[in-house]
């Protein structure tokens, strides 16, 4: 929490990582897509608007969170932190990029990461 009793705008990118996590790790397609993109995927861009300041309570936030972009290279993922009931707390975006980490670079997403991804691509 911050000075004013919210909670801090750092921990808002804390509960992205949570969502994003159980996305690609947890329920992206198959057990070999979820390992490829376990291996090496980068955040390369973040960002976040507040609507709403979210104070503490013992009751979780909801996070949706789907893939708003899916490119050769990289794709974005969208948020909304909210309440079933109440306010929007926060949109957000990140961009991510799939990497090669032995050779420290950015690789080309795969067939299976990109098929892994298609389920929860925004409809145009």
């Amino acid at each position: 929490m911050d000075a004013y009793g919210h909670i801090n705008n750092t921990t808002f990118f804390t509960y992205l990582e949570e969502a994003r996590v159980d996305l690609l790790f947890v329920n992206a397609g198959s057990a070999v897509a979820r390992e490829r993109l376990s291996s090496g995927v980068v955040v390369a861009r973040h960002e976040i608007d507040y609507k709403a300041p979210l104070v503490f309570r013992p009751e979780p936030v909801v996070i949706d969170v789907w893939v708003s972009r899916l490119g050769n290279s990289s794709f974005e993922l969208r948020y909304e932190i909210l309440d079933d009931d109440g306010p929007v707390y926060a949109e957000a975006a990140t961009v991510l990029v799939p990497f090669d980490i032995e050779a420290g670079r950015p690789r080309r997403g795969s067939d299976e990461e990109r098929a892994a991804l298609e389920p929860f691509l925004e409809p145009s």
